[in-house]
């Protein structure tokens, strides 16, 4: 009977160690074939840019090709609604804030819900808002462009890459404080808003400061301030709104790869250590940092605990100025 024990404990002992050698060679053999990287944006985007760049060095890093696919439409959730329905575990997204935020509470019918169906893999980089209007705007300060446009009232028209995007959100945050009402009329991405801006169709803009800022410095574009409280290092030349005395007004953009909420535990943790490093490398430091990007590369823990807190402060500009999809 002991025998029988000994023997039993030792098969035990012995199909643990193989299932643990098992798990191991899984995480190492992964991926096994190309990844695909969805983004919610058109080409020349900002998403897209930083997929671009990323692409390549953890193309390397994986020993597999990464694929980046312009998935376009309803302001990144179509690519976001994806990846949280991939079951290949080789289909990642980049995205913003507002596909993995606030998306659900902006419209309920939105097929996925990004707090349950999308694993955090690792924030890339942060970003504020280029507040840009036409070179012909008027007015030599902030204020009196204020004062302009609210003569205008809804005569204006601002761009966004879409309902419920951080650069929406914003707007409608801004006309509430201060009494301006352009119009809101949502493009696919922000190369298309720029384009309409340089041809009359809109006049007014939240946009990042890596595709507002070659505007404005070629005097196609006006910088009137930007969303961070203070002069941010990336557009130094520029006050900050809070400065032109828009008080309570800070807003940042962000974009980060996510995975679907069911890829394995060790695939995400591999992903986001390759992502992180890549990112903070100074070569791609200095890369982002040219396209518009304060570079983080942080943990899973570290993006749930921003997309935390922007699911609060997004969520509360939804419900204060009553802002739903049509």
């Amino acid at each position: 009977m002991h025998a029988r024990k000994l023997t039993r404990r030792t098969f035990m002992g012995s199909a643990l160690l193989a299932a643990g050698s098992m798990v191991a060679a899984q995480g190492t053999s992964w991926p096994s074939k190309p990844v695909r990287l969805l983004v919610g944006f058109p080409a020349g985007s900002s998403p897209d840019l930083t997929a671009r760049s990323l692409a390549e060095p953890l193309a390397k890093a994986l020993g597999q090709a990464v694929v980046v696919e312009n998935r376009v439409g309803a302001g990144g959730n179509i690519a976001a609604d994806a990846v949280a329905k991939a079951t290949d575990d080789h289909t990642l997204g980049l995205m913003i804030n507002g596909n993995m935020t606030i998306a659900r509470i902006l419209n309920p019918r939105v097929p996925f819900d990004p707090l349950k169906d999308l694993a955090p893999v690792s924030l890339i980089g942060t970003a504020p808002l280029v507040l840009a209007a036409s070179a012909q705007s008027p007015g030599d300060s902030v204020a009196q462009w204020l004062a302009e446009a609210r003569k205008s009232g809804q005569q204006l028209s601002y761009g966004s890459p879409g309902v419920g995007t951080v650069a929406h959100l914003g707007m409608e945050l801004l006309k509430s404080r201060t009494g301006i009402a352009p119009v809101h009329v949502p493009y696919p991405g922000n190369p298309q808003i720029i384009n309409a801006m340089l041809g009359g169709q809109v006049q007014l803009a939240l946009l990042p400061p890596g595709l507002a800022m070659p505007q404005v410095r070629a005097g196609k574009l006006r910088a009137l301030g930007t969303t961070s409280t203070g002069r941010s290092t990336l557009v130094p030349e520029v006050a900050s709104l809070k400065e032109a005395g828009i008080e309570n007004y800070q807003l940042e953009i962000w974009n980060a790869v996510a995975a679907p909420a069911s890829m394995p535990t060790a695939h995400i943790m591999k992903l986001s250590s390759l992502v992180s490093e890549i990112v903070r490398s100074p070569e791609m430091r200095q890369r982002l940092f040219q396209q518009g990007w304060q570079v983080v590369g942080s943990s899973p823990e570290g993006l749930k605990n921003r997309i935390e807190a922007d699911t609060r402060a997004l969520g509360d500009i939804i419900r204060q100025q009553k802002i739903e999809t049509n």
